[in-house]
């Protein structure tokens, strides 16, 4: 069976009623129950986040680091052990749950909150953003005010790394997850940010998946 398909049906149930969001809490709960699976949750840290760590040249002594949806928590755990200090959130309540239940004493700040309305104590604090697959799991209609609200979480000279499936303009758009295109992704600079690296790859899943990786910094205060 596709581990995709309740996701897919859950998603497509609740975008029909006008609530393209609160598919997250269901199935979240469905999998807190063991009645459904997370897909994109492997319970380890994203590889395409492993990768660009592995390269980079930031340091993370005395800096703050976020974590936007952030599943059952294997990322933030992984910017926490890497000396960031550390937030993540997700929509979910029961995915919060989940990463308080997974890492007990663990260092990060676990909280619940919606991307398209952050806290405002957030805007401007983090020097370093994660923002891997919220984007491509939101219709299209959203990902501009989403991608302004990311932007605003970012300090100015700080970083966004953000990790996505990858498309072509003129590919089709099927099922859920909904990849991003490159172009879609350019917004941010309309944000503040310059593009400091963007990858075009295929992973090693089976079939293989395309992503993008794109690294950003904020370098004004844009048109927020």
């Amino acid at each position: 069976m596709d581990r995709r398909a309740r996701a897919r049906e859950l998603a497509e149930e609740y975008l029909n009623r006008g609530d393209p969001k609160g598919w997250f809490e269901h199935l979240y709960r469905e999998a807190e129950e063991g009645n459904a699976t997370v897909p994109w949750a492997d319970c380890r840290p994203n590889p395409g986040l492993l990768a660009f760590w592995e390269r980079q040249t930031i340091s993370s002594v005395g800096k703050t680091a976020l974590t936007i949806g952030c599943g059952f928590g294997d990322d933030a755990e992984q910017l926490a052990a890497w000396g960031f200090q550390t937030t993540a959130f997700d929509v979910s309540e029961s995915a919060i749950r989940s990463c308080r239940q997974r890492f007990p004493d663990s260092k990060v700040d676990y909280t619940t909150a919606d991307l398209l309305r952050p806290p405002d104590d957030w805007i401007g604090l983090f020097d370093f953003v994660l923002e891997a697959y919220t984007l491509q799991v939101l219709p299209t209609y959203l990902r501009e005010q989403a991608m302004q609200c990311i932007s605003s979480l970012v300090r100015n000279g700080g970083q966004l790394l953000v990790i996505a499936r990858g498309r072509d303009e003129q590919d089709p758009i099927s099922q859920m997850p909904w990849p991003v295109t490159r172009c879609e992704l350019d917004t941010f600079k309309h944000f503040g940010f310059e593009e400091i690296s963007f990858e075009d790859y295929f992973d090693l899943e089976s079939p293989p998946v395309r992503r993008f990786r794109g690294v950003y910094k904020k370098v004004s205060l844009g048109c927020l």
